[in-house]
């Protein structure tokens, strides 16, 4: 297991900034979405930090929330001219991922996606610094990124040691303002890293307790949580359970995990905009269902450890229902309108090979699992 990420942790730890830039330099790349860090707090303080640290700033705002590999490539080009010495990245997933791709684009003359479709190896990166304001990907304390390529129709995952951030700070104070769709998102999002990895290939018993005890602090938590969104204590065990799920602890043993539900999802996302927790809990019940007879110990393993059902119906079932009672979609139609075409997404599912490590799928299971997710 290798982690090099140093996490920081609880109230006002972005004043640790001064002295965490102390050894990169003073040329800053800021990144950043949409405006919501202005709102929470963050960019204000965040900047605040970066003037008493002295250093000169160069921000990339815009980052949408399924970033795109123009923003990478255009946040590449700003770093390269004013040659920037680190990153320091504001935001959710979608502006870390954007910025761990923009930390290995910097140093190189090519569009950032020749990472992601496995054309070219990084050889160097622009160390990143995170504040996170969103609980839910991971994305904090791992090497991995998600970007999408409208052009070439796909959505790709991409992952590389120097692709860990340095140091992310995590303020559960951030995400007191989230709403109870995204906070709900996120939950359902910490909870299939979980899953993905538990459906791996390898037996790992230590690992599985891990997460058995992830699942089900989210589900304790969960509920509480989204009838109280002010609640910082929930907050807190939300956001560290969700940067665990993700930061190697659940991968241990497993054999890579499987992440067909992650590989299908995404293209809901890609295609129709749909949240990407969102297209989590409308693919995992039915993909399940699709496997069961192929994963029966393992699934009612986890009814028994996490909902304390017996049976793989049942767990499925309750999985469900967790998913609809915290407020997120469980089919298709629940979240996308009459512009949905079945056929198409299915032959954009067969034609980038979508499936897992463990679970394959060909024509006629994606078929069947579509069907179970309408």
């Amino acid at each position: 297991m290798y982690n090099p990420t140093r996490l920081h942790f609880g109230k006002g730890v972005v004043g640790k900034m001064p002295e965490i830039l102390s050894g990169f330099g003073k040329k800053v790349l800021l990144v950043y979405g949409k405006g919501s860090v202005k709102k929470n707090g963050a960019y204000r303080d965040v900047v605040n930090q970066l003037v008493q640290a002295g250093t000169e700033i160069f921000e990339y705002s815009g980052i949408k929330p399924n970033p795109v590999i123009e923003d990478v490539d255009a946040a590449a080009q700003l770093g390269r001219d004013k040659k920037v010495n680190v990153i320091v990245a504001v935001g959710g997933g979608s502006v870390i991922d954007s910025a761990k791709a923009i930390a290995i684009t910097i140093p190189v003359g090519h569009s950032g996606w020749d990472f992601f479709n496995g054309a070219q190896k990084p050889s160097r990166a622009i160390p990143l610094i995170s504040v996170l304001t969103l609980a839910a990907t991971g994305t904090e304390m791992n090497m991995f990124a998600v970007v999408q390529n409208d052009e070439a129709g796909q959505k790709n995952g991409y992952g590389h040691p120097l692709m860990y951030p340095t140091h992310s700070l995590l303020d559960p104070t951030y995400t007191l303002s989230v709403p109870k769709d995204h906070t709900a998102y996120g939950i359902a999002d910490l909870m299939a890293h979980c899953l993905e990895n538990y459906f791996g290939r390898a037996d790992a018993p230590l690992t599985d307790r891990f997460i058995f005890s992830i699942l089900r602090e989210a589900v304790e938590n969960g509920h509480k949580l989204l009838a109280n969104l002010s609640d910082y204590e929930l907050r807190a065990r939300i956001m560290y359970a969700a940067t665990v799920a993700l930061n190697g602890t659940t991968a241990i043993g497993k054999g890579m995990g499987d992440w067909g539900v992650h590989s299908i999802g995404h293209h809901l996302s890609l295609l129709y905009g749909t949240p990407h927790g969102a297209s989590l809990t409308i693919i995992y019940p039915a993909y399940l269902k699709v496997f069961k007879s192929e994963a029966a110990p393992a699934i009612e393993r986890l009814g028994r450890e996490v909902f304390g059902v017996i049976g793989m119906d049942e767990t499925i079932l309750k999985l469900e229902e967790f998913f609809a009672s915290i407020g997120c979609p469980v089919r298709i139609s629940e979240s996308i309108s009459s512009e949905y075409n079945e056929q198409a997404l299915l032959n954009l599912l067969i034609r980038n090979k979508a499936g897992g490590n463990n679970f394959r799928l060909n024509a006629p299971r994606l078929e069947k699992l579509l069907e179970l997710a309408r």
